[in-house]
Order: C-alpha cells, then sequence, then structure tokens
C-alpha cells in the first residue's frame, strides 16, 4: 500500500490581502513601483511565496474600507495589512466614526482567524490639536488589542522628506516606497508566521 504524502512544496502560496486606500495602491506611480509589487517582491527575495492581494483603493476612507471588506476577501485570504484613515484626516471626519469603521474590520477579520497587521496615520495638522490627539488615540487604542501587529505610521520615515515624497508632499515616490517596504518588512513576515496552518 502506498501513502500519499501532500509536498509541503505543492500548498498554495499564502494570501496575504492589503486593505487600503493610496498610499499603499500606488497612487502617482508606475505599477511596479507600487507598495504591493515591492512588498511582495521583497517577500520572495527573503524566501517567502506569497500572493499579495490587491484591496487598496485610492481615496478610500475607513468606512469605504469596511462596505467592501467581504468583497475584497473574496476567496479567503490568510493575513491582512489594514492601512486606513488617511483620508478621514484629510477630510475631517469624526475620529469616532473612524473607530467604529475599523474596530468593524478588525472584529471580523479576527472572527475569520485572519492575523492583522494595522498602520497607524496621523491627521493634517491644520485641523488643530484636539483634532489631532483624537485621530492619533484610535490608533494607538486599537494598537493594543490582543494578538494585533500594530505599526504606529505607515509614512514614518517618509512624511516631510520631500525627496521621498511626491510633489504633493503626501504619496511617497518610488524611493520612499522602498524605504517604507524595507521598515515594513520584519513585522510583515512577522505577521506571516502567525498564520494558522490549514
Amino acid at each position: 500500500m502506498v501513502l500519499a504524502v501532500a509536498s509541503p512544496a505543492l500548498a498554495a502560496a499564502p494570501r496575504l490581502l492589503i486593505l487600503g486606500d493610496s498610499l499603499s495602491a500606488g497612487y502617482g506611480l508606475p505599477h511596479s513601483d507600487g507598495f504591493e509589487v515591492q512588498l511582495q517582491q521583497a517577500l520572495k527575495a527573503r524566501g517567502h511565496d506569497v500572493a499579495v492581494i490587491d484591496g487598496a483603493v485610492s481615496g478610500d476612507t475607513s468606512a469605504g474600507g469596511r462596505a467592501r471588506l467581504d468583497w475584497a476577501i473574496g476567496d479567503g485570504v490568510d493575513a491582512a495589512i489594514v492601512e486606513l484613515g488617511a483620508n478621514d484626516g484629510l477630510r475631517g471626519l469624526d475620529p469616532k466614526d473612524m473607530q467604529a469603521n475599523l474596530t468593524a474590520i478588525l472584529d471580523d477579520l479576527a472572527a475569520r482567524h485572519i492575523p492583522v497587521l494595522l498602520t497607524g496615520m496621523y491627521a493634517p495638522p491644520n485641523l488643530g490639536p484636539d483634532y489631532q490627539n483624537a485621530f492619533r488615540a484610535v490608533f494607538d487604542k486599537l494598537g493594543r488589542r490582543p494578538g494585533l501587529l500594530y505599526d504606529p505610521f505607515f509614512l514614518d520615515g517618509i512624511a516631510m522628506h520631500p525627496d521621498l515624497t511626491q510633489a504633493d508632499g503626501l504619496h511617497p515616490n518610488a524611493a520612499g516606497v522602498k524605504r517604507e517596504v524595507a521598515r515594513l518588512l520584519p513585522m510583515v513576515e512577522q505577521l506571516l508566521a502567525e498564520i494558522h496552518p490549514a
């Protein structure tokens, strides 16, 4: 009798969803220079065979991400990076609503046993310190959820650096994306290590 043993090499590549906005969608850049493609290539160079699922939509708010979460997950994902909130801040939307939306997203992913990396954002300074503090508090509170990986600021090391941003001063240029990917890569590898075996 011959026993058939499934080879790990034949297992499907883990599916990593990036639920985000223009910052992770590669706004203003050739597709090959965008965050998702650069992250997938960086992971491959580190020996990780990962299918990065494009769930980033330019202009999206936390409400938009919440509304399309089921669609973004599609046939299933194994891990997720949640990068939302920048447009809530740019539009001056109520941080309480952003917190409710992000909480619903994280609750949904937790119920599906999908490990998550939440990456945070700061509000624009023109909205005043009270708004900035309330906005920031949302991410810091959610970042303390048990089992959640938390990166406090998606644009850390890029914001306010003209050589790493596009002409609008907001979106990373190709060099900025490379810096971003290099900074986040260890956390993404940690995220992938938390994927539950099928």
